[in-house]
């Protein structure tokens, strides 16, 4: 069986490939948020690298969000047409859950958090590989609060501009290494490798983003501003 992985949600664009026994390959670009410009070369370079076609793969999964609103729109459209056009079957997969996957093992709480602007994260709590709460945006303040006495492990964009606010709070506060501190398509795909094997899977037209929050244009018109 063979899953491929997206993930455009964050600073990185990156796919790969998982098969019942391995990652087969992945690709990672972190220069600059051109993922329109960087995926499907990016994709295309995958498939020459694990020596197969879009055919070979039996389901696509995508990082849904939250993030990036363009960036979550591009790899959710990229993974429709690919899965419409080999026709099989799509995984939607959080974003932050990706970004926690590394820690299952972690003996404490895995807390990924990417900048949502606007004075908060986004933000999922897990423990022991499984999730404490729903995705959510709220205040880093009120996050802090709520995990303060854990043993926290933080990961995502998010640490880079709060990583000092964070430890005035939080002084014994834990960072992912750089490699396990972005998005990795590896966990989309080990995700999504999972979720195939439980039947959690849905047709092209079923995945859709997950941005958890309104954009600030779609909150403005919401509230009469424009």
């Amino acid at each position: 069986m063979l899953i491929l992985g997206v993930d455009t949600c964050c600073a990185a664009a990156t796919s790969a490939i998982v098969d019942d026994d391995k990652l087969l390959a992945q690709t990672v670009i972190n220069n600059k948020r051109t993922h329109s410009q960087k995926l499907l070369p990016q994709i295309e370079q995958l498939f020459a690298l694990a020596e197969l076609s879009v055919s070979d793969i039996d389901a696509f999964a995508a990082a849904v969000g939250p993030g990036s609103f363009t960036g979550v729109r591009i790899g959710v459209a990229t993974v429709k047409g690919m899965a419409q056009a080999a026709k099989k079957p799509c995984i939607a997969v959080s974003t932050l859950e990706a970004l926690a996957f590394s820690y299952e093992y972690f003996d404490g709480v895995a807390c990924p958090i990417l900048d949502a602007r606007r004075n908060q994260v986004y933000n999922a709590l897990f423990r022991g590989g499984k999730r404490l709460c729903d995705d959510r945006a709220l205040a880093l303040s009120d996050l802090l609060a709520e995990i303060r006495g854990e043993n926290v492990m933080f990961m995502g964009d998010g640490v880079i501009p709060y990583k000092e606010e964070i430890l005035k709070v939080l002084p014994k506060a834990r960072f992912a290494p750089r490699i396990l501190n972005m998005n990795l398509a590896g966990a989309v795909a080990e995700i999504g490798f999972e979720k195939f094997k439980k039947g959690e899977v849905i047709d092209a037209k079923g995945l859709v983003p997950s941005y958890v929050r309104l954009s600030q244009a779609e909150q403005s018109a919401k509230n009469g501003e424009i």
